[in-house]
């Protein structure tokens, strides 16, 4: 910025020597010029340019040097000119003693802020224990060897939006409870399928909710709630067989669901929970599932028969229970299986004729015929 002003000073010193050397008819003549350059200008540009310092500077100068361009009036002595306001003389002057003012403190003073660790562990802390208060996060916190005030987490979780303990543990949350009875859910629902001939077929199923595991209760053209209440009948014999047993039954309000379907699940000590009426959302984890058979298999084939369908979502399904990683099973899919240590080689297996690959390592020591 000081070489730029020494160079407008320059600059303007050098066209003060150069105009002394022109005759009164030349100055008239580039003073015409520059009029009408100034007011070409001005049509063209549609908001007015603010000068900047060094042109502000610049019109001080001049303006010194056009003292001799005034005349007593009425007594006084009146200027012409006016460059700048006094206001801007005092910003000026601000701004000189702010840049002066400007280096760097060496010692602040005030409390260290806190670590990010630490601030992370006790938005940790409130978020997975909603009804903890500050004096609870505060001893847990000496526990683990950390040190903060209360006054510091609440400001810390007021900085976050986290509302204090009996708001925020108001409810428990319907992820919560799920999380905490979904071992012991199962829920059942519909789907269609059309064949290549528009024949509507019915895909009767259940779904675990903790493991996501898909039993195929049934297909057919005709589900009457007989139909229904028979394939019910063989789901429990196979569910017998399972350590966690079965409390809550989730489904629909269709009519196929007769009295004697959820009668027989309540004969083995199950409570049936029918959803509200037009809300699928309430039973999302099998809406959920339809929609993944579909994007994965069923949109990519012409069904021909039942026989067909049959057999396409029995392989669907041993694929998705035994091969398929689920996400919100931490990647883990609906029959546990050992993930694999040995450095064996990646074989792949074709599901549906190539619409989905299963991979797998081959154990070392099993050699295999490539051709």
């Amino acid at each position: 910025m000081g070489w730029f002003m020494l160079a407008q000073v320059l600059t303007l010193l050098l066209s003060i020597v150069r105009i002394g050397r022109m005759e009164e008819q030349e100055k008239d003549l580039e003073i015409l010029i520059l009029r009408q350059q100034l007011a070409i200008l001005q049509r063209k540009q549609e908001k007015p340019v603010k000068p900047n310092r060094a042109d502000k500077m610049v019109l001080a100068i001049l303006t010194a040097k056009l003292k001799a361009v005034t005349w007593w009036s009425t007594g006084q002595l009146r200027s012409i000119l006016r460059i700048v306001q006094p206001e801007t003389v005092l910003g000026w002057h601000r701004d000189l003693v702010r840049r002066k003012w400007s280096y760097a403190h060496r010692n602040k003073g005030g409390r260290p802020k806190m670590a990010q660790e630490l601030e992370r562990l006790i938005l940790r802390l409130a978020r997975e224990n909603p009804r903890w208060g500050y004096g609870k996060i505060e001893g847990e916190l000496l526990k683990l060897g950390y040190g903060a005030s209360r006054t510091a987490i609440r400001n810390v979780l007021k900085r976050h939006s986290i509302v204090p303990a009996p708001v925020r543990s108001g409810s428990i949350g319907w992820r919560r409870l799920m999380t905490h009875y979904k071992e012991q859910i199962l829920a059942c629902d519909f789907f269609t399928v059309e064949t290549i001939r528009l024949k509507t077929l019915y895909v009767f199923f259940f779904i675990e909710l903790a493991t996501r595991r898909i039993h195929l209760a049934g297909i057919t053209a005709n589900p009457d709630g007989f139909w229904v209440a028979q394939q019910a009948r063989q789901l429990i014999w196979r569910l017998d067989e399972k350590e966690t047993r079965i409390r809550f039954l989730i489904h629909d309000n269709d009519r196929k669901y007769t009295q004697a379907f959820d009668t027989l699940f309540r004969s083995e000590g199950v409570h049936i929970i029918p959803i509200p009426y037009q809300a699928p959302n309430a039973n999302a984890f099998a809406e959920r599932w339809v929609r993944t058979a579909r994007e994965e298999c069923l949109d990519h084939l012409l069904i021909l028969n039942e026989a067909h369908l049959r057999r396409v979502m029995g392989e669907y399904i041993g694929y998705y229970n035994e091969a398929c990683p689920h996400q919100g099973i931490g990647q883990q899919t609906p029959i546990p299986y050992q993930r694999s240590k040995d450095a064996g080689i990646i074989q792949s297996r074709k599901v549906l004729g190539g619409i989905l690959n299963d991979y797998y390592r081959l154990p070392v020591g099993i050699s295999v015929y490539l051709g």
